[in-house]
């Protein structure tokens, strides 16, 4: 029980009184007023089902006196719903987990989605938020050119690392090695646990290639693919010059896919890295021994460790490998995927009560706590000064985490908008903590995530016009270069000769002429 002797500390935190006065603002049932109803998209993950029985999805419009109307979109299809209701008007009144960048920013100057900032008045629990964690400059960075926030993004008091290197530790101490540091040396180790076991493929990929792309890429240099830190998904961040530079055909990029291309050619990479992998799947081939490393998140650890019948199976997260731009992991922020309302909202005659429902729902006191904890006499009981979870949280194989996402929706990246450090830490073993601690330690391993240009509507026209048909063919070579179909030698200048007629250099100077 001693991970959880310390949540007293973790709800103080996230019960500050500058929230007292506007944590009920909005939604609050009045007098027996009939509840507020509106619709909002949610992005499922094969990784965390959407349960509409879950008890925070209950509780939250209970507390708030909502209704809300869910459609709930598989990972794989929601950029491209999402774009499509931005672009027909035929749009929810919410939509969850969006960020301002790409398509979004160009919709955004177009009037496709609310300015928010300009109803700052309604969202006085996101304002407190803001100002408590000291990151004004932070969200101020998400604004667009016309110096505009379109989204109410979630907040963190500082990153933290959740996900990285999945790897058997149990494996590591038969093979009598030290903990890898280098991306050499989880090449070594794949080499030797394949050579001992021919069918395995030793690491394997989690939902699909974008996961291992955002997590490993960093090491090199680069952030690409949909996922890539920027939004440009063909564009990288120098941080010493502090622009963009064209990532997708540089050497760092052609370096990466030398290393992961020579994984695969050797049996030592999963080749079924379809987009996306089903979870029981991936949990198989770890659990099973087919593969021994993963970049995969923290709290799948436990339910990977019980679905293994193998004597001694033991995983544990490692902090990032060096690779030729250093030890570095996924960039992150202070902010992340936000909550956005399109442009059919304002003209409902609810749009304010909508507004403020999502910044009471989401930002406030009572809000932050239920998608975090749960509800106290049935998640967490509190004794004098000192709360703990319940005993079938605590002692579930699937560790606190991991079963408050699953059992409850709490912890979960598309409802969860506010994030405290200490808070989630108490939620994972002494472990996680400690790995925390040295990645905090080490030299700037997770970098910020570089500015988003500030385009004007026209220029944001025409970064989207070319991001599609860019992306499509880096896309197309990625997978020929990881496989083996078309040589980094041989054919290189081929695709970059492409990608520039493509138009991948007016793109690079679209952007940096708009930070």
């Amino acid at each position: 029980m001693k991970k959880v002797l310390f949540v007293l500390l973790c709800l103080a935190c996230l019960g500050a009184p500058v929230f007292a006065a506007g944590s009920r603002q909005g939604g609050t049932a009045a007098g027996g007023e009939r509840p507020l109803e509106f619709s909002m998209y949610y992005v499922d993950n094969a990784t965390l089902p959407f349960r509409q029985d879950w008890l925070t999805v209950r509780k939250i419009q209970e507390m708030f006196n909502v209704k809300i109307n869910w459609e709930i979109i598989p990972i794989a299809d929601y950029a491209t719903k999402v774009s499509v209701a931005l672009n027909t008007g035929n749009a929810p009144d919410v939509i969850l987990y969006q960020s301002i960048t790409g398509e979004n920013a160009s919709l955004a100057v177009n009037g496709a989605i609310v300015p928010i900032s300009d109803y700052a008045s309604w969202t006085p629990n996101f304002n407190a938020r803001v100002a408590e964690f000291g990151i004004q400059a932070d969200v101020d960075m998400l604004k667009l050119m016309d110096g505009k926030l379109y989204s109410l993004p979630a907040l963190y008091d500082k990153p933290f690392y959740d996900g990285g290197l999945i790897l058997r530790e149990d494996i590591l101490a038969k093979y009598n090695r030290p903990a890898p540091k280098t991306y050499e040396d989880l090449y070594a180790l794949a080499k030797a646990y394949k050579a001992d076991n021919p069918a395995s493929y030793p690491v394997t990929i989690l939902v699909g290639p974008r996961v291992h792309y955002r997590m490993t890429q960093p090491a090199w240099g680069i952030s690409l693919h949909s996922n890539g830190a920027g939004g440009s998904r063909v564009l990288s961040w120098d941080y010493g010059r502090k622009q963009y530079f064209t990532g997708a055909v540089s050497e760092q990029y052609r370096e990466y896919m030398r290393f992961w291309s020579k994984m695969y050619a050797e049996g030592l990479l999963d080749p079924e890295m379809v987009d996306p992998v089903p979870g029981d799947v991936w949990t198989r081939k770890m659990a099973t021994g087919s593969a021994i490393a993963s970049y995969a998140y923290y709290d799948q650890i436990g339910g990977v460790e019980a679905a293994s019948s193998i004597p001694g199976f033991k995983l544990n997260m490692y902090p990032p490998l060096a690779g030729p731009a250093g030890a570095r992991h996924q960039q992150k922020n202070k902010t992340g995927q936000g909550i956005i309302f399109p442009a059919k909202t304002a003209r409902n005659p609810n749009f304010e009560r909508i507004v403020r429902a999502i910044d009471a729902m989401f930002f406030s006191t009572e809000g932050a706590l239920l998608w975090n904890y749960g509800v106290e006499g049935e998640t967490y009981t509190r004794q004098g000064n000192t709360f703990k979870f319940a005993d079938s949280i605590v002692n579930s194989p699937d560790g606190i985490y991991k079963t408050m996402q699953l059992r409850y929706g709490c912890g979960s990246d598309t409802l969860q908008y506010v994030w405290v450090n200490a808070s989630q830490m108490i939620k994972y073993d002494e472990n996680y903590a400690a790995i925390n601690a040295q990645v905090a330690a080490m030299n700037d391993a997770i970098q910020l995530i570089p500015p988003a240009p500030k385009f004007d509507d026209l220029t944001a026209e025409k970064a989207t016009s070319l991001m599609g048909p860019l992306f499509d063919t880096f896309a197309v070579w990625d997978d020929a270069f990881l496989t083996g179909k078309r040589s980094l030698d041989t054919d290189w200048a081929a695709y970059v000769a492409e990608m520039r007629q493509k138009g991948l250099d007016e793109y690079l100077s679209l952007y940096n002429s708009s930070l």
